[in-house]
């Protein structure tokens, strides 16, 4: 069965609330993930690292408010899981603190 490559597991979760239902979904597989992040790449969002919960994360923000926070799990040196929080009323509760400013 030489030849075949095992494509790697990934998960990606994000979570839009009402205000952007459309915007939540589990999608699985590195293909699949990978298509969202195109698609999201259209978007006009400036990314700043960020530590979520402790771990390698990432804060989006548009037009100077922050629109999504991910924090990303890596196993074995790939990126395993990232989850996103996109819901504009739960973001407006979370306190940010960004490191070294917003640029």
């Amino acid at each position: 069965m030489g030849g075949h490559h095992r494509v790697p597991d990934v998960v990606l979760n994000a979570d839009g609330g009402p205000a952007l239902a459309a915007a939540s979904a589990q999608v699985h597989g590195a293909l699949e993930v990978a298509r969202q992040a195109a698609m999201w790449s259209r978007v006009d969002l400036v990314m700043h690292r960020a530590l979520v919960n402790g771990a390698a994360g990432v804060v989006a923000t548009r037009n100077g408010a922050v629109f999504s926070i991910a924090a990303v799990l890596v196993r074995n040196g790939k990126i395993a899981e990232m989850d996103f929080l996109a819901d504009p009323d739960r973001l407006a509760r979370i306190d940010l603190a960004f490191l070294g400013g917003r640029d």
